[in-house]
């Protein structure tokens, strides 16, 4: 009854093209380049630019699939509403569920590279807490509206595409090529790399997830995705390159802030400051888009029952989902209190295959004369399922962990259907 109160209240449609570009490339840049280089090297060594360029042909399979299904209807809550439209309820509910697992980690482990960088700076300062204290920071701001978060996401986003542009330029001047000795490109670390930064770009659909306040939603959100995936590769791929050049790999995957260790190497106490800022920034970027997502798909789903109705409560003043935002922001700095950095990446990298799974599915099934246009959905799929796979050698606790999850949705599901069904008789 609460939702149909509100049926007057609508989210606004405040976000252009560039602001949607914005969204997505603060969702991308930050996690990967920042915080999960390290991670990458353990497994990939100096290949890892290597690991970065299949997880990004990966991701952009999966985004012409975004961009079919958001062309056909730009709707907030994105892959959750496509599979429940075009494949079933259930698989619908369990794709949003999934979403919101997979964006939920990802917030708590970008906060908490936040925290490695600033305890860079300033050792001795409890990393955990500051990463809750960040993410509850950036809730706030999300309560206030989407347009003035994706203002402030502009300014983030432009300090740090500035920062790795310093540290691509003056790292260069300092750049070692005998670091890449050995490379070894075709090695199974390359394939599990690309399973890590994959992580990375999983935030190429962020900007789906809230089409209803993006304006000309039927072109600016496809664009958008295709725009931030090729803007975030060549940055990827330029820093990567970079960052082998300046410390050999097995250095690079020994530190919480991979950036700043390889800066470290020039010897020039400055530029290690404006990269530490650089990982604050996007680290910090990320975190506020992953709050946006997280809320819009919870309120997405609230406001089709398969959630508590409270969620899809839009605030009086601000119309934005403010229980839906606080739960979001209060789950991940919760979530940061008990986890480590690389558990985290890997549950958030389960869900989201899973997730880009059900968009592929979702896109394959939309009706469309052209053979071409089942072609890509079936690919993406297929290296989706791939990437899985590698998930039971590289984090088998992820797999694990990711099926308890399913589980768990899907007993919530049966759950709230049969009370929605004893509430219904009640009514007649």
């Amino acid at each position: 009854m609460q939702v149909q109160v509100q049926e007057h209240r609508k989210l606004k449609r405040s976000i252009g093209l560039w602001s949607a570009v914005a969204i997505n490339v603060g969702a991308i840049i930050g996690g990967g380049i920042f915080v999960v280089t390290g991670i990458v090297a353990g497994y990939a060594g100096s290949a890892l630019v290597i690991s970065m360029i299949i997880a990004g042909i990966i991701a952009f399979i999966t985004a012409t699939s975004f961009a079919k299904l958001t062309a056909w209807q730009p709707v907030e809550g994105s892959v959750y509403e496509y599979g429940r439209q075009l494949i079933s309820p259930f698989s619908g509910f369990l794709a949003g569920w999934m979403w919101i697992v997979a964006n939920t980690f990802t917030g708590a482990a970008v906060s908490l590279g936040f925290a490695y960088y600033l305890t860079a700076a300033f050792p001795g300062l409890p990393s955990n807490l500051i990463a809750a204290a960040l993410c509850l920071g950036l809730t706030v701001l999300n309560l206030v509206g989407a347009k003035e978060s994706a203002g402030v996401n502009n300014v983030l986003v432009t300090i740090k595409l500035a920062v790795l542009a310093f540290f691509v330029l003056f790292g260069a001047l300092h750049w070692n090529a005998g670091n890449f000795i050995p490379f070894s490109p075709l090695s199974s670390g390359v394939l599990y790399g690309s399973f890590f930064i994959f992580f990375a770009y999983g935030g190429f659909a962020r900007v789906a997830v809230v089409a209803e306040e993006v304006k000309d939603a039927k072109r600016n959100v496809p664009r958008a995705m295709l725009l931030s995936l090729g803007i975030s590769m060549i940055v990827y791929v330029l820093v990567g390159i970079v960052a082998v050049g300046l410390l050999k790999p097995v250095a690079l995957s020994g530190s919480g802030s991979p950036l700043t260790a390889a800066m470290s190497v020039t010897g020039n106490s400055l530029a290690v400051q404006i990269v530490s800022v650089g990982g604050l920034v996007a680290t910090a970027s990320v975190l506020l888009t992953a709050i946006l997502g997280v809320s819009r798909m919870a309120y997405s789903m609230a406001r089709r029952n398969d959630l508590p109705s409270a969620l899809a409560r839009l605030h009086s003043k601000f119309c934005t989902p403010y229980y839906a935002i606080l739960a979001a922001g209060v789950l991940m700095a919760v979530l940061v209190l008990f986890v480590d950095l690389t558990r985290v990446v890997a549950i958030s990298t389960f869900a989201l295959l899973f997730n880009y799974s059900i968009t592929n599915i979702a896109a394959y099934k939309l009706k469309s004369e052209a053979k071409q246009h089942k072609v890509m959905p079936l690919l993406g799929l297929a290296t989706c399922l791939m990437l899985l796979a590698f998930i039971l050698l590289a984090s088998p606790q992820a797999w694990v962990i990711g099926v308890v999850f399913l589980i768990a949705g899907t007993v919530y599901y049966a759950a709230r259907k049969k009370l929605n069904r004893q509430d219904e008789k009640k009514a007649v």
